[in-house]
């Protein structure tokens, strides 16, 4: 997924969403920084005061009531700025944080209602960067508008006036040297965004490479592919090391501008007081006053540049979690969708279409009928569509045409919470939670106490195993469960589907990763799991499905035979005859 636009509006407007629930604090927020910024540009006034009292001829009695009269005013100022200040961080953290939190628990929310098919095309470490990447960039936007773009803003502001006051000439350079610094710099940044954006990309693409070769490192060992994955992150990452690179050298090249830039505002405001002392206009005082002036506003500016820059460079970054957040779900419920009421337990495919992209079609007028409580087998050639069929009726995808019914209801006109709640599912190659063999396990029902926990998973034949661990039913399993076995995981995700016992039961070689006397006791587990359900069982070894009530043999997106395993293998020619001859092979009799 490649960001072609900066989606400024888009993001703002979701940051926006959850920072007005926390108006109080924001406004708490701006009042102390406009307090804060004021009491601060205030002061050297009264600098400059002391500064002309202290060049006075009067006597030093005559002098020192105002003096102090000064310094105690300056007191007050620097006090109500730093309690002004205090405040204004205490209430910018409060919503900060609870904005922060609030963004990632709906970037969150959002990202899991996207369909398979979007998580199939995106890169896990990639996703898992942008979530995190949209969250941090609300912090560092709101750091940067709060307390920069809002000082310097209020601070200009006020040294303009007071330079305008003192004298217009004054007030003009400044106001000429400030509009000249914020269009040069508005011109180079918007040169820059656009390969902030490249940078952001490539970025992404160093942690999707990154992300995918450890998930797969297995192969990268014993395919011997560690040299090629070196050299294809090494090539990836030169692409970002690049796009670095130039950043760095355009930012150290606008550093350079800005120096010169400051400089020339501070000799042509001297010049400018060195004019108005000839006439007797400017005083020692006001010297001091123009020096500080010239400090305040270069220091804001010169961190305007870096933060104009950085605004965009957040706003680049966010842009790609914010592209997947304004692209609508490709699977949703309809408005008034209802839950899924299962009793019988039928499926019915009705003149189903379906076709992955424009050019390769799957299935075209597809019609089956499967009653309620019929255990159902599908084989054949793989890409003949039988994985596709069970997808379908997930609802991994909606259909081209037709539709898909279970008990009479059209499954894309219920919610698809409730479409799940009524399917168990037990993959070929089941993927577990990084978390306890418990907390897996009860994944199948929530609310399941620990003695149905250990009952489901006696019956799956997987309470042996874990009953052989240090830590038993509270043991870890590693990413994607890979501390245990294929078969081991095999056990779990059975004993997760019987602790679920659904009315519409899924198995996709549920067996296939088990050793025979595992398998023997596996089979016994879901013979009883499958009674009085609504079975559809999708294998390869065809000994695991005789005894099934129906086996399909699906080719080219089309039923081509349908009978038990006895009736089948009387079809002079079959496919399914076929099929099992070379899987026999004389071994089975």
């Amino acid at each position: 997924m490649t960001t072609k636009k900066l989606y400024v509006k888009e993001t703002m407007g979701f940051y926006w969403r959850f920072l007005k629930k926390y108006k109080i604090s924001l406004f708490l927020v701006i009042a102390c920084t406009v307090v804060s910024s004021a009491a601060g540009v205030t002061v050297p006034l009264y600098l400059k005061q002391m500064v002309d009292l202290f060049s006075s001829s009067a006597s030093i009695v005559g002098v020192l009531p105002a003096l102090y009269k000064v310094f105690w005013i300056i007191v007050v100022l620097r006090f109500i700025q730093f309690l002004s200040r205090r405040a204004e961080m205490f209430a910018d953290s409060y919503f900060c944080s609870k904005t922060m939190s609030d963004i990632g628990n709906f970037a969150f929310a959002y990202l899991h209602r996207h369909s398979f098919t979007f998580f199939n095309n995106n890169f896990v470490g990639s996703l898992v960067k942008r979530v995190n990447r949209f969250v941090r960039s609300f912090e560092s936007l709101n750091d940067r508008i709060l307390f920069n773009v809002a000082d310097m803003v209020l601070e200009i502001a006020i040294v303009m006036g007071v330079l305008f006051y003192r004298n217009l000439y004054l007030g003009l350079a400044l106001l000429v040297w400030t509009a000249l610094y914020v269009v040069i710099s508005v011109f180079y940044n918007r040169f820059r965004i656009k390969y902030d954006i490249m940078r952001s990309e490539a970025d992404s693409a160093v942690s999707g490479v990154l992300a995918d070769t450890i998930t797969n490192h297995v192969n990268v060992k014993l395919f011997n592919g560690y040299e090629k994955e070196k050299t294809y992150f090494k090539d990836t990452q030169a692409k970002f090391s690049k796009l670095q690179l130039f950043s760095w050298y355009t930012d150290s090249a606008f550093d350079a501008f800005q120096a010169f830039f400051a400089f020339l505002l501070e000799g042509v405001l001297m010049y400018i007081g060195i004019q108005l002392w000839q006439v007797g206009k400017f005083t020692a005082g006001d010297l001091m006053l123009i020096q500080a002036y010239v400090i305040t506003v270069v220091q804001n500016i010169w961190n305007f540049g870096r933060v104009v820059r950085n605004i965009y460079s957040d706003l680049s970054e966010a842009a790609e979690m914010t592209e997947i957040l304004v692209a609508p779900h490709e699977i949703k419920d309809i408005p008034g969708a209802k839950d899924l009421k299962v009793g019988e337990g039928k499926i019915e495919f009705k003149d189903v279409g379906f076709n992955y992209h424009e050019t390769r079609s799957i299935l075209k007028k597809f019609n089956l009928e499967i009653n309620g409580g019929q255990k159902i087998a599908l084989v054949g050639p793989s890409g003949a569509g039988k994985s596709t069929l069970v997808k379908l009726l997930l609802r991994m995808h909606d259909v081209s045409a037709g539709k898909v019914l279970i008990d009479g209801q059209n499954i894309s006109k219920v919610t698809q919470e409730s479409l799940w709640q009524n399917i168990s599912l037990v993959p070929q190659d089941p993927i577990l939670f990084h978390r306890t063999l418990r907390e897996n396990i009860r994944y199948g029902r929530f609310d399941a106490t620990d003695e149905e926990v250990e009952a489901a998973a006696k019956l799956a034949h997987c309470h042996e195993f874990i009953a052989g661990l240090s830590d038993t039913y509270d043991t870890y399993v590693g990413e994607r469960g890979v501390k245990l076995s294929g078969g081991e995981r095999q056990r779990v995700a059975i004993a997760r589907s019987i602790l679920k016992n659904a009315p519409i039961l899924f198995l996709d070689e549920a067996t296939s990763s088990l050793d025979s006397e595992s398998e023997h006791f596996i089979q016994d587990a879901l013979n009883i799991l499958m009674k009085g359900k609504t079975v559809i069982m999708i294998a390869h070894r065809l000994s695991t499905i005789m005894s099934a009530d129906r086996i399909l043999v699906i080719d080219k997106g089309t039923v081509a035979e349908d009978g038990t395993h006895t009736q089948l293998l009387k079809k002079k020619g079959g496919l399914y005859k076929k099929l099992w001859d070379l899987q026999a092979g004389g071994f089975i009799k």
